[in-house]
């Protein structure tokens, strides 16, 4: 097993990023997987793979923590269920062909994609542009169109189907709230379908490598896991209690950290 220093800084992180994730409904994943790979550089991990193992790692983690969001929010009834399990479809399909086909992709061009993604997030957030809300009705078929892409950009991000499904629920005129509180339903059926993508397609990759399943690094996953489903399920509480523009500023500020810390971990 890693040295316990190791262990305590992944039960910080995932402490952190659990919070996060509760409060804001989306951001853990895109918290946990630059610095993960740091991490993982750190403890002398091979450095093509240590992106590929942040991302399976990361939606390993939203399994546990999604489920503690998800209970939070759904207690205070802000979870569209329609929206939720409409999308869900969608959701696992684009996310288990997209991280089965990032196995091929280079480090650095997954890399510089997060960080381009996660810069745009900020962008949106600092300026404020919302789409014009639209008068046509939720349909089933839209919600699976925008599930399959979501899912798809989610597991080159492990944090876009968040910050999408927001938008999404957002332009389609539901409050933020009930916007955050149906991204967290959201991201159980993602976090399945990308860690089970991730597993399976990195298995032969990682066989020799001690403490994985794929590409999910256990120790990580359990420490981050324990640490973040605690702090998210207290953390989903305040969510209700701060005003819409605090958390978009907040989520704003992580964002743009997150996309200078990617950059700098390939620089």
């Amino acid at each position: 097993m890693p040295d316990i220093e190791w262990i305590v800084l992944y039960m910080a992180l995932g402490a952190i990023a659990g919070f996060i994730a509760g409060l804001l409904g989306f951001g853990g994943g895109g918290m946990l997987v630059p610095l993960l790979a740091s991490i993982f550089t750190m403890q002398g991990m091979s450095t093509d793979n240590v992106v590929h193992l942040a991302l399976g790692t990361s939606l390993a983690c939203m399994i546990i923590s999604s489920t503690a969001s998800i209970r939070a929010h759904a207690f205070r009834g802000t979870v569209m269920w329609r929206a939720a399990g409409g999308m869900a479809p969608g959701i696992v399909i684009g996310a288990f062909l997209s991280a089965h086909a990032a196995t091929n992709l280079n480090s650095t061009f997954i890399a510089v994609f997060f960080a381009l993604f996660m810069a745009l997030i900020a962008l949106q957030m600092f300026v404020n542009w919302q789409p014009e809300p639209s008068k046509q009705p939720i349909t089933l078929r839209g919600l699976l169109a925008a599930g399959v892409g979501i899912g798809s950009v989610s597991a080159l991000t492990a944090v876009g189907g968040g910050f999408l499904t927001v938008a999404y629920l957002s332009y389609k005129s539901l409050d933020i709230k009930t916007a955050i509180g149906t991204s967290a339903a959201i991201g159980f059926p993602l976090a399945i379908a990308g860690t089970a993508s991730y597993m399976i397609s990195g298995w032969s990759i990682t066989l020799s490598n001690p403490y994985t399943l794929g590409f999910i690094y256990m120790p990580a996953f359990l420490a981050v896991s324990i640490a973040g489903a605690i702090a998210a399920h207290y953390s989903a509480r305040c969510s209700h209690r701060l005003p819409e523009a605090f958390l978009k500023k907040a989520l704003a500020i992580i964002s743009l950290l997150l996309s200078i810390k990617m950059l700098a971990s390939i620089a």
